[in-house]
Parts: structure tokens; sequence; C-alpha cells
């Protein structure tokens, strides 16, 4: 099987099997709603955090199975992570599928999601990758415990 056939296969795996697909009530989760107007793709993210640790991640959405199998891929990946962490992974995240070099050991951290890489040939499939991972950004900028206005 080449690289490029398992990476399919991983990204159809999240999608038909999500990770961390569910929502968080209560204290200290954040919400953060996102949707990419040129395609459709929703998503929404709770984020718990304990600390500076990020406890609790979970997604719903509705989207392609790049945005779906990104949010799955991105929530098992940061949770428990610090939010420098997690920060540190999004800024990555962003530099993989815009065609940049990241490394092994970013490769390792980023588990999955490696397999999104192919996405910066097809610049209009970046927005759909790269969703959840706004969201989280967005998340990580808006701290615990405090609820977006809708």
């Amino acid at each position: 099987m080449s690289l490029e056939n398992l990476y399919r296969e991983v990204i159809l795996d999240h999608y038909r099997h999500p990770r961390r697909r569910g929502t968080l009530e209560g204290d200290g989760v954040t919400v953060v709603d996102l949707k990419n107007p040129s395609c459709g793709d929703h998503v929404t993210l709770y984020v718990r955090q304990e600390g500076d640790r990020l406890a609790e991640v979970r997604f719903k959405g509705e989207g392609c199975s790049i945005s779906m199998s990104s949010a799955s891929m991105m929530s098992s990946q940061v949770e428990g992570l610090t939010t420098e962490e997690a920060a540190g992974l999004v800024a990555v995240f962003l530099r993989l599928v815009q065609g940049e070099a990241i490394g092994e050991a970013w490769e390792e951290k980023l588990g999955d999601a490696v397999a999104l890489r192919g996405v910066s040939q097809f610049p209009v499939r970046v927005k759909c990758a790269t969703l959840a991972w706004k969201a989280l950004e967005q998340a990580l900028a808006r701290g615990s415990g405090v609820r977006p206005s809708r």
C-alpha cells in the first residue's frame, strides 16, 4: 500500500469512526462554533480546561470527510496537553497544510493529522482541514469558562 493510500485510509477511518465526537456541558467549558461559508462545513468545539490542561475536547458538526476527520484527529491529539502545547500543535498543523516541512518530531506529535498534509495541493480544501484547528485556536484565546454569545 502506498503512503498516499494509507493516508486516505486514515482520513476515511476518522470520518467513519470519529473520535471524541459529542458535547460537553457545565462550568469551565469553552464553546466555539465555526462555519466555512464557502462549502458549508460547520464545527462546534467544546473544551474543558483544568488549570492549564485541556482535560476534555469534544466536537460536533457536519461537513466533508476532510473537515470532520480533521476535527476527530485534532481532538484526539490535543486532549491532555497544556494550552501552550496545544497552541504549538495548532501552529505546526497550519504550517503542514500550507505545504511547509515540519520535521519528524512534530509529525509524531501530530499523529494521524499528518495524513492531511496532502491538502496543501488543493488550496480550497485547506479551509476544510483547518476549521476545527481554528476553532481550537479561538478556544485557547478565550480561555476556560468563557461561553460565547450566540
